[in-house]
């Protein structure tokens, strides 16, 4: 009887997880084209009114 190739099973299992890696990718990269100018943070960002801005959380930046 011939003995199993694990060599053979081991690249084979390891190409089916980089293909599965790489369609998950493009899922979730199409998933981002599609909702990029749709989110109020993306339009937000360049405001000067924004939430957040450059001010450091805390607002203790001084004490240090």
């Amino acid at each position: 009887m011939a003995t199993p190739n694990y060599g053979y099973e081991k690249r084979q299992r390891e190409l089916a997880k980089k293909k599965k890696k790489e369609d998950k990718l493009k899922a979730k990269a199409a998933g981002r084209q599609h909702t990029d100018g749709d989110t109020p943070d993306a339009q937000e960002e360049g405001s000067p009114d924004a939430p957040g801005g450059d001010a450091p959380a805390g607002g203790d930046s001084a004490a240090d």
